[in-house]
């Protein structure tokens, strides 16, 4: 489990760090364009680790539309979240985006007819508020941009929920491949409008982005694979200490007291969510195993 729990913050810290030179590019370049970028060098990377962990047959598909459709969602929410970070600190803009647990717990209910207790549901509806807390509509702290990152938490879950229509035939590594191919087929398609030359001095950055993506979302992958995810979910919330770290380091930024708090109901509601997923997940096993 230990290792499980490694492999989760080195790859949440990866992400963390992919987003702050994402950030700092986002200020030359338009999302779309970084996307595209992140994708091309991205994908003949991801297609290798897909041959040598699965082979050939890991590359088939019969659900092209599905992975199409969440292709196009993913690049729709990365671009909302990359500009957000042109706008929010990144600590703020993370802790926003933390909440698509909440929504995809929402949206399992609402549009998959699962069954959530009370509990969970006073735990949904705790980090909902920690999200108001951040976003403070209608207040003199409001800020428009908040709203980015929340769409970017919203287009997560439904990708998530979305994967659950694909099936079981297909692993987590054919998954991964074609949301990278589908991310370069989407984001090239707007190229014409927003391409910019790369300057050589932000190779290096664009490089990182793509490396520290792919790297990020590797290691997640296999933490869930080594460890249960009762164990290792909660701890995708280091993010919000990586995020807080770096935006203080690079950026000179600290979110306020409310940011704070908000992020701290954001957490709390979603490690509770992940441990009682866990927890009624062992309970079914043990309910079907035989006596």
């Amino acid at each position: 489990m230990s290792r499980g729990i490694l492999c989760i913050v080195a790859g949440i810290s990866c992400l963390t760090l992919s987003d702050s030179l994402a950030k700092w590019l986002a200020e030359y370049y338009a999302p779309i364009q970084l996307l595209f970028l992140r994708g091309l060098l991205a994908l003949p990377v991801v297609c290798l680790l897909v041959l040598v962990q699965g082979g050939r047959r890991a590359l088939r598909t019969q659900h092209f539309d599905i992975h199409m459709i969440r292709g196009a969602i993913n690049v729709g929410t990365a671009c909302c979240f990359y500009f957000s970070l042109t706008l929010l600190p990144l600590a703020e803009a993370t802790a926003i985006a933390f909440s698509a647990p909440l929504f995809v717990t929402a949206i399992s209910v609402t549009v998959l007819g699962e069954r959530v207790d009370a509990r969970a549901w006073l735990a949904v509806l705790a980090g909902f508020a920690g999200v108001l807390i951040v976003v403070r509509p209608g207040m003199s702290g409001f800020q428009p941009a908040a709203l980015l990152p929340l769409v970017t938490a919203i287009g997560y879950a439904v990708m998530m929920v979305s994967a659950r229509r694909i099936g079981r035939d297909e692993g987590m590594l054919t998954t991964m491949f074609y949301i990278a191919l589908c991310q370069v087929l989407v984001s090239a398609a707007a190229q014409y409008w927003y391409w910019r030359p790369v300057q050589w001095e932000h190779a290096w950055g664009i490089a990182g982005i793509a490396l520290c993506s792919t790297m990020g979302l590797g290691l997640i992958t296999q933490a869930f694979r080594i460890a249960p995810a009762s164990v290792v979910a909660p701890f995708d919330y280091t993010g919000l200490i990586s995020a807080t770290l770096l935006g203080w380091l690079i950026f000179h930024e600290l979110p306020d007291a409310w940011a704070f708090v908000g992020a701290g109901f954001i957490a709390a509601s979603g490690i509770y969510i992940a441990l009682r997923q866990g927890s009624g997940a062992r309970a079914r096993r043990a309910a079907s195993s035989p006596k």
